[in-house]
């Protein structure tokens, strides 16, 4: 038997998405793009590089252009100085193809100790130094993405670290480049629903320095119950803060090489650095809810069938990026101050509904390409409606969690299971407004930004959009899921198949008997309530 009639369903299916970054391989290694050149020898400062998109900027700077370094912000925590925590970063797997092949390039990354919640970022006086003198391009990528987060949090981070971060790019003597990474969902507020958002600044819901001033010297209890009535119009403080935060680099674009880039939901890569890479932070978002059904420990979410959800790839989102910075330092030199707004979603130029993609994750992927991991048959009972959500949930969810977790209290062993699924149901809550809803995000900024890009930056920067198979995305989200987030090391697939088929007929066998046992417990309670009201109207004379 040949090596690769040994491989595993899904490492074949791995190895063909992987043959076809080749062309992209050759045209970087040639390094003669217009983009390529715009990086070369430049020095590069990134706050949120630690996050799931900074992380693939940092390594797509690496593998693709020669920058000089990467002043890369990040906050000592728990006792770890910021060189250990870039060491541990390091050691993501978004970094393997770059340790492989052009090892030396991460000795030009130096880490910067600060706070983006901070005043002037946390930074010292001696490396704000350094960076005002030595820095060419920032991008603003930090921001706290949980929707249940504090208003002061949320302000401190998205809106005070917004204005910190342009602070330090007014200082600096030679930027070229400035990219203020914001979000698609800023505006997409309840009166904006299945209207047009477009790429330019709207009116903030608050003046940025005020909620600033509010979050500094209100006390928390007091913000946390007006924070419903600040926010009514916005789903949650992210999009809220995200929101002030536009207001904020309005205000203070002048005399800057500025843009914004407003990605929508990110989900992992179509491409780069491998195919469907993710870290563990997208358990809590989208890919949460695609890889809950996956192991067969989700079976409802709430959502519409016939949503476009804007979903888009990390490596598209940081392509476009890369080819705004530039895009912006040529505009500015040719006398063009006006910042421009990029919006970068896939539900515009190539829709596809969240029904479709449901069901080819719990359909064929489930059937082909299953996990072993998997603990159960991946079906999914999905509505848009939350009373009917919070039923499923019960039944699907909260009970069979209450008896398992019974079941292992017995044993001695830990309890986890309700905890489990209360996250899923907040998550899924939370993700509702968007799975939902939807919003016609205009992008033509970015289309026509794309189509100024020469073949070969076409090649190594590529965000175009309307390329994208969602069908076999699917196959590249799974494989991502399997290799960086279940980590089951892409085999064992043909015994899941086998298994997949037992969890279905178990299910099927089961399932019927405890719907049963809950209408009859239902029943019970029911006739008993009534019987009890009964017996005392009637004690009452009633």
């Amino acid at each position: 038997m040949s090596e690769t009639e040994a491989l595993d369903p899904i490492q074949e299916l791995e190895l063909q998405f992987i043959a076809r970054q080749k062309p992209m391989h050759e045209a970087t290694a040639r390094g003669n793009s217009a983009i390529q050149q715009f990086y070369n020898g430049q020095n590069v400062f990134v706050t949120g590089g630690s996050g799931f998109l900074g992380k693939q900027l940092i390594e797509k700077l690496f593998r693709a252009t020669n920058v000089s370094k990467v002043f890369v912000l990040l906050r000592p925590k728990k006792g770890k100085a910021v060189e250990l925590r870039m060491n541990e970063l390091l050691q993501d797997p978004v970094f393997d193809w770059v340790k492989e092949h052009r090892p030396k390039v991460l000795n030009k990354i130096v880490p910067v100790a600060g706070d983006v919640a901070e005043i002037k970022l946390g930074i010292s006086d001696k490396d704000w130094k350094t960076l005002t003198e030595e820095v060419n391009i920032i991008f603003h990528m930090a921001a706290t993405t949980r929707f249940d987060e504090t208003l002061r949090v949320a302000t401190m981070i998205n809106v005070r670290g917004a204005k910190e971060a342009l602070v330090l790019g007014k200082a600096c003597k030679q930027l070229k480049s400035y990219v203020h990474v914001s979000t698609a969902y800023s505006y997409a507020c309840d009166n904006l629903i299945d209207t047009e958002v477009l790429e330019d600044f709207y009116k903030s819901p608050i003046d940025p320095d005020t909620l600033i001033k509010m979050t500094e010297t209100v006390d928390e209890d007091r913000l946390n119950s007006i924070t419903p009535s600040l926010i009514k119009n916005w789903p949650n403080t992210y999009s809220f803060g995200k929101a002030v935060a536009e207001e904020t680099v309005k205000n203070m674009c002048e005399g800057l090489p500025l843009c914004v880039v407003r990605p929508a939901i990110v989900i992992s890569a179509v491409k780069e650095p491998s195919p469907g890479w993710l870290d563990m932070s997208n358990v809590y978002g989208a890919s949460g809810i695609i890889l809950g059904p996956g192991i067969g420990l989700m079976h409802s979410f709430m959502a519409r069938d016939d949503i476009h959800i804007g979903l888009v790839p990390v490596d598209y989102v940081n392509n476009a990026i890369l080819a705004a910075a530039w895009e912006t330092a040529r505009r500015v030199a040719a006398g063009h101050t006006t910042p421009k707004i990029y919006t970068v979603t896939a539900s515009t130029r190539n829709p596809t509904e969240w029904g479709y993609l449901v069901h080819v994750m719990t359909k064929e992927i489930r059937k082909d390409y299953s996990t072993p991991a998997a603990v159960g048959w991946g079906f999914v009972w999905q509505t848009q409606y939350p009373l009917v959500f919070l039923i499923y949930s019960w039944i699907l969810h909260l009970i069979p969690g209450h008896i398992i977790d019974g079941i292992f209290a017995l044993l001695g062993k830990e309890r986890r299971f309700v905890k489990i699924y209360k996250k899923m149901y907040n998550m899924c809550s939370a993700l509702s407004y968007f799975t939902t809803n939807q919003w016609r995000f205009v992008d033509d900024n970015t289309a026509s930004l794309y189509d100024s890009l020469s073949p070969i930056d076409k090649e190594i920067f590529d965000f175009d959009i309307c390329k994208i198979n969602w069908r076999e995305y699917m196959y590249i989200w799974s494989i991502g899921l399997r290799k960086f987030i279940i980590k089951d090391g892409l085999k064992g697939t043909i015994y899941a198949r086998k298994k997949q088929i037992v969890f279905k007929i178990l299910t099927f066998i089961i399932m019927p008997l405890y719907l049963f046992a809950l209408y009859k417990v239902f029943s019970f309670f029911v006739v008993t309530s009534l019987y009890i009201l009964g017996y005392v109207l009637h004690a009452l004379g009633l």
